[in-house]
């Protein structure tokens, strides 16, 4: 196994710096999408709700541009990223081949590409979908390989992988709708997104990794990690996922009041206040806090529908899409950064900075309910926050490791 790491290593060290590992060149990739698809949505809004200049014409409607680019577009790169590098060391796997992470870079991100010049000429659309499908499929065979590594348990990286299968052809579902395909493939895609792909990741990969952040660095720290939490959660996720993909939300609090008291109650069993003494623990522990949170607003948003009694509208979805899965990235990502850059392990001030920075975007947007202009404003703030993230780590992927060690 040794062996295989430094092979590896001597294979990437004759490329720059920025492709020597995975979690490099598609974190370096996500980042850049996360600037890019909030330029476009901030652009948007200031035309529809700022009254700033006249609103443009896009192909699809701007609500769907907006969910494709952040489901599948920015969470996917910093995903495969991760898991690409932390996948092996789970299993005992070789690592990924250099081939296996930057094929997947270079299609996906050639394809989103696509999908930004197919916004003002249209046939470029299928095809732009069609060159991220085909990345997002040889970042999953790379996946697959880690699966049937002999690793000690494989609940964790067959349930990341699962999800992304199930948004891989989700976004199929989009590229067929778009090709002329009936009306419910983009609406599948556009609302399976969140439950059926990066929920299951999302909790798949707190599940595995929360625990074990936090006894590395908490002394004493009791390691509570159920399984039939998981199982629990990524079934109730997949029971709300088809309730809303057959048009009926009405009854989905079935499956969110379970999901969400297990999930408060694995909030609470991984000790967030015995962590929050660790700035970069404590942005882990209140990120999760949102999951618990997010389902719970949407067992109301459920009852409210079935009670004939109004509803939440968006906010259930944005305490989860910028509560728990951009304040996680934030999380996450910063931790393997540091950590395989060579680099102390700690949230400075403006890691700090921008996290909290973060959450007044998800509650921004939670408010933005009530008040449309605010939707606008959370997205320049989102905007000021990840800029200043952005500014701070890019460049730490483009540079070798400040230890001297390979990756």
């Amino acid at each position: 196994m040794p062996g295989d790491w430094r092979r590896a290593a001597v294979r990437s060290s004759r490329l720059p710096a920025v492709f020597h590992a995975p979690h490099r060149v598609l974190f370096l990739a996500g980042a850049t999408q996360g600037l890019l698809a909030m330029l476009w949505w901030a652009a948007d809004l200031g035309a529809r709700f700022g009254g700033l200049y006249a609103t443009p014409t896009w192909p699809l409607p701007p609500a769907w541009l907006h969910a494709v680019l952040m489901t599948y577009g920015f969470f996917p790169f910093f995903v495969f990223g991760f898991v690409m590098t932390a996948g092996p060391r789970w299993q005992g796997a070789a690592p990924v081949a250099g081939a296996a992470y930057l094929a997947p870079f270079a299609l996906m991100a050639a394809g989103w590409l696509g999908f930004y010049a197919a916004l003002w000429w249209p046939p470029l659309l299928a095809p732009a979908l069609l060159l991220v499908l085909v990345g997002w499929g040889i970042g999953l065979g790379a996946l697959a390989r880690i699966v049937r590594a002999p690793g000690a348990g494989r609940a964790h990286i067959l349930a990341v992988s699962g999800g992304l299968t199930f948004g891989a052809l989700l976004l199929a579902a989009l590229a067929g709708f778009i090709a002329g395909g009936l009306g419910w493939l983009a609406h599948a895609a556009v609302h399976g997104g969140v439950w059926l792909f990066l929920l299951p990741v999302f909790t798949a990969l707190c599940h595995r990794m929360l625990p074990f952040f936090s006894s590395a660095v908490i002394p004493n720290y009791r390691v509570v990690r159920p399984m039939w939490a998981l199982w629990l959660l990524l079934a109730c996720y997949g029971g709300h996922g088809a309730l809303e993909l057959a048009g009926l939300p009405q009854w989905a609090w079935f499956f969110d009041l379970p999901a969400a008291a297990t999930a408060l109650r694995l909030t609470l069993a991984w000790q967030p206040v015995k962590c929050s003494a660790v700035r970069l623990l404590a942005v882990l522990h209140v990120a999760f806090a949102w999951l618990g949170l997010s389902l719970a607003l949407y067992a109301a948003h459920g009852l409210m529908l079935f009670a004939g009694a109004g509803s939440l509208g968006l906010a259930p979805l944005h305490a989860l899409t910028l509560g728990f899965f951009a304040s996680a990235v934030i999380g996450m990502v910063t931790r393997v950064t540091l950590g395989h850059s060579g680099r102390p392990l700690g949230a400075d001030n403006a890691v700090w900075a921008v996290f909290w920075g973060m959450q007044a975007v998800a509650l921004l947007r939670v408010a933005g309910e009530c008040l449309a202009g605010l939707s606008l404003v959370a997205a320049l703030v989102w905007l000021a926050c990840f800029g200043v993230w952005y500014a701070k780590f890019a460049p730490v992927y483009l540079m070798p490791r400040a230890d001297g060690q390979p990756g």
